[in-house]
């Protein structure tokens, strides 16, 4: 299936005078593809097609100041001054931006993309540091890396036309109408656009103005962190995961008190110096982990958290969701089935766009409805990822992994 990633550098657009802020040149929508991941995977194939693609997108150049171009949409003097301060705040914040853009595809998620650096996005540093062989804390060598790597900070983004059908603004909050929906979309196309771009409305409204920002619609164009979009048009409802002979061996471990996820393989990691080496005796059975993941979870209320050794049991795509109040409040399920609501699939979901069952009954691994309080709540036993953190957890883990709740 041919997705269209509809995502063009900014620097495209500086043939634009400043000055002519009547029109904003925009090219037609491209040949739909699949995107291709922003950077190298260290694991991938270099004789594969696929590396072949990544490496055409990777230029080892000098670090690049991010260029934005003005909007067009100024139409007086007092227009344009606001339009020049968004690019200023956008300057501003860019170096962070593109050290959260960088973790993200290197999968140590930050948290949503604001050029703000907070506790996630700090642990994201600290973990792919160490990853990396390096000390937890060496924020320059990151940003260092980050600017070799990554070309534009920011690209300007179509709204593409299947937006239409994951969005309803009539979108009810009362859980019994929401089950006479046919799915839980988005109730708006900037929401689309926040979580497709893992950011978030606010952000996007700072970058591009309240106007374009709350006026987007298919086919109309809008300024975003330049990450490999989340295409949600790509699941689909029910999909199923099964076993994989590398995925399922892999290891989740989830730390409760600091909200993270981290996925560990077989294999030694490189140690940072200074740091001290774990040395297994001769007659224990110890196999070297290396970190390759974490993103930031909301985890269950204690009273609700099980805490223990599990295992993956499935992983569906768009999954509809049972709301069972008891459940929720007690952890028991309620025996009379009329009191329970089926919710469609969708984004707006409780579970989000993923669920991956443990062996323990009723506790699983999914996305969210609401990205903004990943880290920030407490969930009713189960472990919550932002959607786009979601998306990827097939690709990293399959049933059969070993779950450990910390």
């Amino acid at each position: 299936m041919k997705m269209t990633q509809n995502l063009l550098p900014c620097w495209q657009l500086l043939a634009v005078p400043l000055l002519l802020l009547g029109a904003l040149a925009l090219p037609l929508q491209g040949e739909e593809r699949a995107p291709s991941p922003n950077l190298p995977d260290p694991q991938l194939d270099k004789s594969s097609p696929d590396a072949e693609e990544v490496s055409s997108r990777i230029e080892e150049k000098a670090p690049r100041k991010a260029v934005i171009v003005v909007e067009a949409e100024a139409v007086d003097e007092k227009d344009l001054a606001a339009a020049r301060a968004r690019v200023e705040r956008a300057n501003v914040v860019a170096p962070n931006v593109r050290l959260q853009i960088y973790l993200d595809e290197k999968r140590f998620g930050p948290g949503f993309i604001d050029g703000k650096p907070g506790k996630f996005t700090t642990k994201a540093v600290h973990s792919y540091n160490r990853s990396m062989g390096r000390q937890p804390d060496d924020w320059e060598a990151l940003r260092k890396e980050a600017d070799r790597m990554l070309g534009q900070t920011y690209a300007i983004a179509i709204v593409p036309d299947s937006a239409s059908e994951w969005v309803n603004p009539a979108l009810p909050l009362e859980y019994a109408e929401q089950a006479e929906e046919e799915r839980m979309s988005y109730r708006s196309y900037l929401e689309f656009m926040a979580e497709r771009y893992h950011t978030s409305e606010s952000f996007l409204v700072t970058l591009n103005g309240v106007a374009v920002a709350n006026g987007i619609a298919p086919r109309k164009a809008l300024k975003v962190p330049n990450v490999s979009p989340f295409l949600i048009e790509s699941l689909k409802e029910g999909r199923s995961h099964g076993e994989d002979l590398g995925l399922s061996a892999r290891t989740v471990v989830i730390d409760t008190i600091g909200r993270t996820l981290f996925i560990y393989e077989a294999g030694s990691s490189p140690v940072a110096p200074g740091a001290a080496v774990v040395v297994a005796e001769k007659n224990e059975k110890f196999k070297p982990q290396k970190l390759i993941a974490m993103f930031p979870i909301t985890p269950g209320k204690l009273e609700q958290t099980h805490h223990g050794e599990w295992a993956i049991a499935n992983c569906l795509e768009l999954p509809s969701w049972y709301y069972d109040k008891q459940l929720l409040d007690t952890g028991v399920r309620s025996k009379d089935r009329s009191k329970v609501l089926q919710i469609p699939p969708g984004p707006n979901l409780p579970v989000g766009i993923l669920w991956s069952g443990l062996t323990k009954s009723g506790i699983g691994i999914h996305g969210t409805a609401s990205p903004r309080t990943i880290g920030r709540s407490l969930s009713a036993g189960c472990i919550r990822l932002a959607n786009w953190d979601a998306m990827r957890f097939p690709t990293m883990i399959r049933p059969g992994a070993k779950v450990i709740v910390r």
